[in-house]
């Protein structure tokens, strides 16, 4: 089996493909990571935020051969207290916020909804999300990862870890996030270096982050020793 697992950045594989080949992309701003895991081989890619990188990433797992299973991965915002922060869930049903798709990727009562939208979102906007889809999470990348699944017929399950909560107030990220869905570093750090009211935020979310990554890395793991989708998302456990 090839499986393509899709991050945005670096750091939300960076737990789960140490000790793995890294291979080059030939594209700027695409990370790629290979192994071989019995008769499975995965393929790690973190291409950047949003919908357009995403794609890219998937393209880029799918350049040596058709893939038959999906995984996204990555940092979520929380919409609800229900999720905690550095703490990794299995949503069952993910909307597109922009074209209004809905995604469901589990039969049966359980109900764990992520929205993926085109920016960052704020206290306010999260808030506005919640309580119009009644989502939990917040990304970027899902639900593309999840359409192109559903395009090529294969299973797609999503593995996300909560790095900031739903009143936490952060910086406007999207200034500081270019074309290509890479975070541009230094101007965002020279941007946050002047207003310390923001740092304390900030070391929680950079905690919650690195907490989260490590849940993804465990379990994907778990996943990969059976790699049951359907159980998986139908029920919310590894």
């Amino acid at each position: 089996m090839r499986i393509g697992i899709i991050a945005a950045l670096p750091g939300e594989l960076k737990p789960l493909v140490r000790g793995w080949q890294r291979q080059r992309s030939g594209v700027k701003g695409i990370s790629v990571w290979t192994t071989i895991c019995g008769e499975d081989e995965l393929i790690a890619v973190a291409g950047g935020m949003g919908v357009a990188a995403a794609t890219r990433s998937v393209a880029a797992a799918e350049f040596l051969g058709a893939l038959d299973l999906l995984v996204s991965v990555g940092w979520v915002g929380a919409l609800d207290a229900i999720v905690k922060p550095g703490q990794c869930y299995i949503p069952s049903e993910i909307i597109d916020a922009q074209t209004g798709e809905r995604f469901l990727l589990a039969d049966g009562a359980r109900r764990l909804r992520l929205v993926t939208t085109v920016q960052v979102a704020g206290a306010q906007e999260k808030q506005r999300l919640r309580e119009t889809y009644g989502a939990a999470m917040v990304d970027m990348e899902a639900a593309a990862v999840a359409r192109l699944a559903q395009m090529r017929g294969v299973p797609v399950i999503c593995f996300k870890a909560v790095s900031d909560t739903q009143d936490a107030t952060l910086p406007d990220l999207n200034p500081f996030i270019d074309g290509q869905g890479q975070m541009q570093l230094l101007p965002f750090l020279a941007h946050v270096a002047v207003r310390p009211q923001l740092w304390g935020s900030l070391l929680a979310l950079g905690s919650n982050s690195s907490a989260g990554a490590k849940a993804i890395a465990e379990s994907v793991n778990r996943f990969l020793v059976d790699k049951d989708a359907a159980g998986a998302n139908r029920t919310g456990a590894v």
